[in-house]
């Protein structure tokens, strides 16, 4: 399945922080998904800005935009 990156992606807006609802938009994952691959280990590289269960998670924008170039690598 290929994604195509959001064009409005730049080199300047890298270090942006994104919600995991504003990664989901971008990524065409549902949040759940996104959810599923954070208690697996996998996806996105993500921080945990507050701690406990309910911390609020995050995303840069760099490494979204890293991670849909990986997805597009190699296709077939």
């Amino acid at each position: 399945m290929s994604r195509s990156l959001a064009p409005e992606f730049t080199a300047q807006n890298a270090d942006e922080w994104l919600t995991p609802r504003e990664t989901a938009a971008l990524t065409k994952f549902s949040v759940q998904t996104l959810a599923n691959h954070r208690s697996l280990g996998v996806g996105i590289p993500y921080t945990k800005l507050t701690p406990g269960r309910a911390g609020r998670i995050r995303y840069l924008r760099g490494d979204v935009e890293r991670f849909l170039r990986g997805q597009n690598a190699g296709g077939a």
